[in-house]
């Protein structure tokens, strides 16, 4: 019997250079290649996935084109449409491999709402990069264009624009996903974070405003439905200590108290490897189980036995 995984992508690794549907569709189809080994292993699989620059193209193109007739759509609103968009690409390309290597299976994707609490602190200091980076000198020609947009330098990568990005506190749909691996499905679910919602007094919920960073969706996700493993498909092989330095050490095996060490020593970037860090080290506390961060690159090493860096409590 196989494991129970909840893998994650990030929305980097699906975007291309022109940006084109057709372009993003191979580049996921190639991704599914890869993914499908977890199922030739005999493990239940859930996707979830990013998208950063897929959301925040999205609402650049609205706020461009907005008029009274036609407005642009809220923010968690854009987050459903992207869920939606590269669910249907990563459904189809999943679908298109299983049935090539003939694979009774059959992908699934399932538009899911994360709870957040209304009185996170992050509604009042937005963190979170979406959309494409930009030089210094194109972030004021955008401000000039929208003074609402907030920027911040990205990890020594460019600016981006960034927005709220509060705590998951469950995911709505998680007996649902649940429900999906019980009858044999591969779910892509919480894809960009999920839906941002508060809880009303009356049991009802409604979109706020956020985009919830993928990587403690995906972590919330793999806890709510008792999952195995989580792992997270990154770049990097290896989480590195002393990163791009002479003395740079990648992290083989390595507990969640070595992690928050590194943590307090600054070792990881707020932009890139931080939140997959804290991520994952939410995980193994809540359940006791491993999580990996490693390349999409790995995969193979990884279904075989093992590699990238493993994270236990």
């Amino acid at each position: 019997m196989g494991k129970k995984i909840v893998v994650a992508l990030g929305g980097n690794a699906i975007v291309t250079k022109d940006g084109t549907a057709e372009s993003q569709m191979k580049s996921i189809k190639k991704t599914m290649e890869t993914l499908v080994k977890f199922v030739e292993n005999g493990d239940q699989v859930v996707i979830t996935h990013g998208n950063g620059p897929q959301v925040g193209n999205l609402l650049l193109q609205q706020a461009n084109g907005s008029t009274e007739k036609n407005p642009a759509m809220p923010l968690d609103t854009a987050v459903a449409m992207t869920q939606g968009s590269i669910g249907y690409w990563m459904q189809k390309g999943l679908d298109e491999v299983l049935h090539e290597k003939g694979l009774n299976k059959n992908a699934i994707t399932l538009v899911t709402q994360v709870e957040v609490d209304r009185n996170d602190t992050a509604f009042e200091n937005p963190t979170k990069p979406i959309g494409p980076f930009y030089s210094e000198t194109e972030v004021q020609q955008r401000q000039n264009a929208h003074p609402e947009f907030v920027y911040k330098e990205d990890a020594g990568r460019g600016y981006r624009r960034v927005v709220p990005s509060p705590k998951p506190i469950q995911i709505v749909e998680a007996q649902a996903v649940e429900q999906m691996l019980t009858n044999g499905l591969i779910p892509i679910a919480a894809g960009g974070g999920g839906v941002p919602v508060v809880k009303n007094a009356d049991g009802s919920y409604q979109g706020v405003e956020a985009v919830i960073d993928k990587d403690f969706s995906a972590a919330k996700l793999a806890e709510n439905i008792n999952a195995d493993e989580l792992i997270i498909l990154t770049a990097v092989d290896y989480v590195f200590v002393n990163y791009n330095q002479p003395n740079q050490k990648a992290l083989t095996n390595v507990s969640i108290d070595e992690l928050q060490k590194y943590i307090d020593d600054d070792q990881f970037a707020a932009g890139s490897m931080l939140p997959k860090v804290r991520a994952v080290i939410n995980f193994v506390k809540q359940t006791g189980n491993k999580a990996v961060i490693t390349s999409l690159n790995n995969v193979d090493k990884l279904v075989a036995g093992g590699t990238g860096t493993v994270i236990t409590k």
